[in-house]
């Protein structure tokens, strides 16, 4: 790989502290980040279909609001559990715990909105 001027030492390969310094900062500290993003998405999907509960419920019935609010969060949770999986690929980071905690409250908090929201 051939690195912009000043970094690596001369011929060699990148190593991962040149690609490191060249990027700024190692995707294997952004686990903090991407929770943060799967929860606001998780709750933009609820916004979303809460519009269709309440301020349009001739158009959107309850039932099929909540066939896409489920739908959608199994959808996001995937795409969330392969970014912490493929993230940490390689190194000796572990945030099962936060990854599992986050997926139970998203997947509690569904069923308690799908059971309770535009009754």
């Amino acid at each position: 790989m051939t690195l912009p001027k000043g970094f690596g030492s001369g011929g060699s390969g990148a190593s991962s502290a040149d690609v490191e310094k060249m990027i700024g900062r190692r995707v294997e500290n952004m686990t903090g980040i991407i929770t943060l993003s799967y929860i606001a998405a998780w709750l933009a999907t609820f916004g979303g279909t809460a519009a269709g509960y309440f301020y349009y419920p001739w158009a959107y019935p309850t039932p099929s609001g909540h066939y896409a609010f489920i739908v959608l969060t199994i959808v996001e949770s995937i795409g969330y559990l392969f970014c912490i999986k493929v993230m940490e690929e390689g190194t000796k980071k572990k945030s099962n715990g936060i990854l599992a905690a986050t997926l139970g409250a998203t997947a509690v908090g569904t069923v308690l909105i799908s059971l309770f929201v535009g009754i």
